[in-house]
């Protein structure tokens, strides 16, 4: 069993797993996580016979920590648990952790050849990069940054429902940047876009990282300046204003959404002006 308060510590190397080493296993787009912790330990019964491809992630606890993927066939003391689930309703979840591990797992499998030339790519021997050796180029792992905002009118905040999310909660006004944009003109676009009003004031508030597959959030309060709500369908199927004390449900606080709603309510209830 590993004491989940130990720090963990980013690392690199090409040196593969030994008998020992702690490894993050997922399946898909689950953690498979055995009962007492959240890592097995590489050569372990839980493992059987697999000996897969396991990149090292860095220590914890002066161990070091591997991320690999296994098969999903019933492996006896592993628990199936969604990424998702762990990062959203797991309190005692390392969820930074979990969220470096399953984003460069990712990157290292779509990034097995050279974008540019089709080169089969390496690692890079310094970095933490698969290395085209045709072009000199490095590939690092990727990060798409996104904006999210809560915005203001009076005393009440803009909730919207998702047109393409079955979950029965409302969130927030939340978008991609585009190429040339800084965050403040995305936050601007893409409420005019999806709601059809403008906002003013727009502050930065917290960020977010969110491996749904590898994106960084980035979350701003914004104050309402004109407009009436006129939803694009097929991104939300319903918004309005809300108070803080009515309101539909919402994310929970472990997600940057419900920390944006939670300073927006103290917000209002402090009393300040937009």
């Amino acid at each position: 069993m590993v004491d989940q308060n130990m720090q963990w510590v980013p690392g690199w190397s090409e040196q593969g797993p030994e008998p020992g080493d702690l490894l993050l296993a997922f399946a898909g787009n689950s953690i498979l996580k055995p009962g007492d912790g959240w890592f097995l330990t590489w050569g372990g019964s839980e493992m059987g016979d697999s000996r897969p491809e396991a990149l090292m992630l860095g220590t914890v606890g002066g161990r070091r920590l591997y991320v690999t993927a296994l098969p999903d066939t019933g492996l006896p003391g592993l628990e199936t648990l969604s990424l998702r689930e762990a990062m959203l309703h797991t309190p005692d979840a390392p969820s930074e952790l979990l969220s470096t591990g399953f984003q460069v797992w990712q990157w290292w499998q779509d990034h097995r050849y050279c974008g540019r030339c089709g080169e089969r790519t390496g690692p890079h021997p310094r970095e933490r990069a698969r290395w085209c050796g045709r072009c000199n180029i490095p590939w690092y792992p990727r990060i798409a940054p996104c904006i999210i905002t809560v915005i203001r009118r009076d005393d009440r905040f803009l909730l919207a429902r998702s047109a393409r999310v079955t979950r029965n909660f409302f969130s927030l006004i939340a978008g991609f940047v585009e190429p040339g944009e800084s965050l403040e003109q995305a936050v601007a676009r893409e409420v005019m876009e999806e709601t059809g009003l403008e906002v003013t004031n727009i502050r930065y508030q917290a960020s977010q990282h969110w491996p749904f597959p590898h994106q960084l959030m980035v979350g701003f309060l914004a104050d309402y300046k004109s407009g009436e709500l006129k939803l694009q369908e097929d991104e939300l199927a319903e918004a309005g204003w809300f108070t803080p004390e009515e309101h539909p449900p919402i994310p929970p606080e472990t997600t940057i959404a419900g920390r944006l709603i939670s300073a927006m309510k103290k917000e209002i209830a402090g009393g300040s002006g937009n």
